[in-house]
């Protein structure tokens, strides 16, 4: 048996006549999941059976909503939206595309993702308020008591949702990467054209053990139903955060966003963040970063819309595989300066996979969230510079034995005689020629191989 949303007492809300529904809902999406493994039975019956679904959900909402209006629920208009979302936006587009294609597997696969994605982060998240577990307002808070009441948010709903019991790794996370990451970024927008962003940073295997376990997933990959349905639920996640905005109601998600690192990383050293907090799971790191854009957004990564989110779903998969699979070596450079940084990254990044890091706390984050095979590391740097880095990361019993090559134009014989006790693997000039630099890395792993 494949994909199957699996019911367990995290979806019961509390409230039969809803918690009986969503079941029925879950039996429903599990039919149309074992249906479409069965490749004689995905056309018709697979079209009947999403009939059924679409029906059975435009009820359930509309009964949904009159049970909040019985007790008075506050946000009964919001909980209206979500739905009137759904099922005028997203339902419509995929029913097109199913239309389009004839019902073939791979549109009936992406349904089942989208739909699934949404049932469950909608579950866990809004309908999970209607029992009275809806969050304070914030908007006369101070930014301090955002700053914790998002950190509270995040691991609650991480806690709700997927059972995990978190920790917060870093509360100024500077965008350093973490294994193989999902960058999901949500642009939120007035009608004035006042803007809002989010970024949910997922490490791959964080995915893979929660959304992936939920749906029944025995892949050890990311594929396109899984990716959707994170999506979906992400998108649910986020919605639950976004209560963090002022005029709340007023904000509406305009666009989403697939990013590469690097894309994520350009967009948080150009941003200044309202938020930025890195979490350990326990099964995967998680980050939420914030923040009001300083100029019009830029449409950077994978744009997705209903006409084209299939397709370009696939394609950042298939960019991710090549990345996972390039077999590049890492580099971490280490440099106060921002410009010498990306110029060493430009030299370097066709042959190695490239982080950089302008301060001790951001190299020492770095080493910890993903170990490169080699730093690079200026010796000229204030607060700590590179001879106390240096020492910092020998005395660390897991990556004592990181080489490290000193990329400096200090060379005198005091800072070097300061540094050969922590056992640097050489030195490199700034104001050797590229070619030279390069030469010089390519050599030491020809050496070590």
């Amino acid at each position: 048996m494949g994909n199957q949303l699996v019911w367990d007492d995290r979806f019961n809300i509390g409230v039969e006549i809803i918690d009986k529904e969503h079941k029925k809902l879950f039996k429903i999406m599990n039919k149309l999941f074992t249906a479409n493994e069965h490749e004689k039975k995905s056309g018709w019956f697979c079209q009947e059976g999403i009939k059924y679904f679409k029906d059975h959900a435009i009820k359930h909402f509309s009964e949904e909503e009159a049970y909040m209006e019985s007790i008075g629920y506050q946000g009964l208009e919001m909980h209206k939206r979500l739905h009137e979302d759904f099922r005028m936006r997203t339902l419509p587009s995929l029913e097109k595309e199913l239309e389009k294609t004839g019902y073939c597997e791979e549109a009936i696969s992406h349904f089942l993702g989208v739909c699934a994605g949404w049932l469950i982060g909608h579950t866990l998240t809004e309908d999970h308020a209607i029992a009275g577990n809806e969050e304070t307002k914030w908007a006369s808070l101070l930014p301090e008591e955002e700053q914790e009441a998002v950190k509270q948010t995040i691991l609650q709903l991480l806690q709700d949702m997927f059972r995990l019991q978190a920790q917060v790794i870093s509360e100024c996370y500077g965008g350093e990467k973490f294994g193989s990451g999902i960058y999901y970024r949500l642009i939120y927008a007035t009608q004035e054209g006042s803007q809002r962003e989010m970024i949910l940073v997922f490490e791959e295997k964080l995915l893979i053990r929660t959304i992936g376990a939920l749906i029944g997933s025995r892949s050890s990959k990311l594929d396109v139903t899984l990716m959707n349905a994170a999506r979906y639920a992400a998108m649910q996640f986020a919605e639950r955060i976004k209560k963090h905005f002022s005029k709340t109601q007023l904000y509406v998600l305009r666009s989403e966003h697939l990013l590469s690192y690097e894309q994520f990383q350009r967009t948080i050293e150009k941003e200044n963040l309202r938020y930025s907090i890195l979490f350990n799971t326990g099964e995967g790191y998680f980050a939420f970063c914030s923040f009001i854009p300083q100029q019009a957004c830029e449409k950077s990564g994978t744009f997705i819309h209903p006409e084209n989110e299939m397709t370009e779903v696939k394609k950042y998969l298939q960019m991710k595989e090549q990345e996972n699979s390039s077999g590049k070596k890492k580099l971490l450079v280490v440099d106060d300066s921002m410009t010498v940084c990306y110029a060493v990254k430009g030299m370097l990044q066709e042959d190695y996979q490239i982080a950089v890091a302008d301060s001790a706390v951001s190299a020492i984050r770095s080493i910890t969230l993903e170990r490169p095979d080699l730093v690079l590391l200026d010796y000229e740097m204030p607060v700590c510079d590179g001879a106390q880095i240096l020492q910092m990361i020998r005395q660390e019993t897991v990556f004592a034995d990181i080489p490290v090559f000193f990329l400096t134009g200090k060379v005198d014989k005091a800072s070097v005689s300061r540094v050969l006790p922590f056992k640097p693997e050489g030195y490199l000039l700034k104001s050797s020629k590229p070619e030279d630099i390069r030469r010089n890395i390519d050599r030491y792993f020809e050496k070590k191989h």
